[in-house]
């Protein structure tokens, strides 16, 4: 049974993006070349400096513009460490070492106890713990 293509194909839409990119592309060098000859001329009417701009020699090669509004890098910068998270305390506990917190999932000896007493408040086997 033969089918009617009713639209583009994907080989079409795919020549029509790259075309698309290409003129974006194009687009973008131009505005880049605009801003810069603006930069540049502004930096000549001031008589700005590589220190005026935060761009002094002797910065790392790297090293990024302030963001807006702010006095800081607007690099990534390493988070101080801070205190740790309290210890999980353990609600119950069986005579075999096997503690659960009470948070997240079940785990399975909780399961099989929990369906031979019906609750753990009535499974001898579990006891909550002490603070």
């Amino acid at each position: 049974m033969a089918t009617k293509k009713s639209g583009p194909t994907l080989a079409a839409l795919n020549a029509q993006i790259a075309a698309l990119q290409a003129q974006a592309d194009a687009l973008r060098k131009k505005e880049i070349a605009e801003v810069v000859a603006k930069i540049k001329d502004a930096i000549s009417h001031y008589g700005l400096t590589a220190a005026d701009l935060g761009l002094a020699t002797g910065a790392r090669k790297n090293a990024k513009l302030p963001a807006a509004g702010g006095d800081k890098p607007a690099s990534k910068q390493r988070k101080k460490a801070g205190p740790k998270p309290a210890a999980k305390t353990v609600k119950f506990k069986d005579d075999q070492g096997n503690t659960w917190g009470g948070m997240g999932k079940r785990p399975a000896w909780f399961k099989l106890l929990w369906l031979q007493a019906r609750h753990p408040r009535n499974c001898w086997l579990l006891t909550p713990t002490e603070n």
